[in-house]
C-alpha cells in the first residue's frame, strides 16, 4: 500500500470557521504574539495567556471539518495516509483521520509546566489554581515561539518513508 503523507496548516481549518489570528501585522486577536504564545509572556502574565488559550478552545468546540478534513480522511481507505499538521485543533481527527501528527501541540489537551509528560485531554477553561500530579499549575499543550518542537524529529521520520509527499 502506498504510503501518503500531507502536511497541513492553518488554510484548512479556516475553511471550518476557525480564525488564523495572525494578520499581516502580526497581532493575534489585538495581543502581541509573543505576550500570549511564549514562554516569556506565559512568566509575565500567565491569567492572559490562559484566556487566549480558554477562548480559542471555546471557540475549536463550535466548528466543525470541512470537506478537506473529511477527503483526506477518505484516502485512507485506499492508501496509508498520515498527515503532519502545525495546527492545533482537532478538525482531522474529527473528520476521520486516524493517523495526525501534531507539531505544534493540541489545544484541546493541557500539560504540566514542570514535566511536559504529562499531558491531559482538556475540553474546559484552563485556570491559575488548576494542577497536576506533581502540584504544577497547568498550561495549554501548544508549542511557543521560542520553544523545541518536540515532535519534529517524529515528523521526518514519517517523511522520509513516504511514496507521496
Amino acid at each position: 500500500m502506498k504510503k501518503i503523507v500531507v502536511l497541513t496548516g492553518a488554510g484548512i481549518s479556516a475553511e471550518s470557521g476557525l480564525k488564523t489570528f495572525r494578520d499581516a501585522d502580526g497581532l493575534w486577536e489585538g495581543h502581541d504574539i509573543y505576550e500570549v504564545a511564549s514562554p516569556q509572556g506565559w512568566y509575565n502574565n500567565q491569567s492572559l495567556v490562559l484566556d487566549f488559550y480558554n477562548q480559542r478552545r471555546k471557540q475549536l468546540l463550535e466548528v466543525f471539518p470541512n470537506e478537506a478534513h473529511f477527503a483526506l480522511s477518505k484516502l485512507e481507505t485506499r492508501y496509508d495516509v498520515s498527515i503532519i499538521t502545525q495546527n492545533v485543533d482537532d478538525l482531522h481527527e474529527r473528520g476521520g483521520s486516524t493517523k495526525v501528527l501534531h507539531l505544534h501541540g493540541e489545544l484541546l489537551k493541557s500539560r504540566s509546566t514542570i514535566d511536559e509528560c504529562l499531558v491531559y485531554d482538556c475540553k474546559t477553561d484552563i485556570k491559575i489554581g488548576d494542577y497536576c500530579e506533581k502540584k504544577s499549575q497547568l498550561r495549554p499543550h501548544i508549542v511557543w515561539f521560542g520553544e523545541m518542537v518536540p515532535m519534529l524529529e517524529k515528523a521526518a521520520q514519517i517523511t522520509s518513508q513516504a511514496d507521496i509527499l
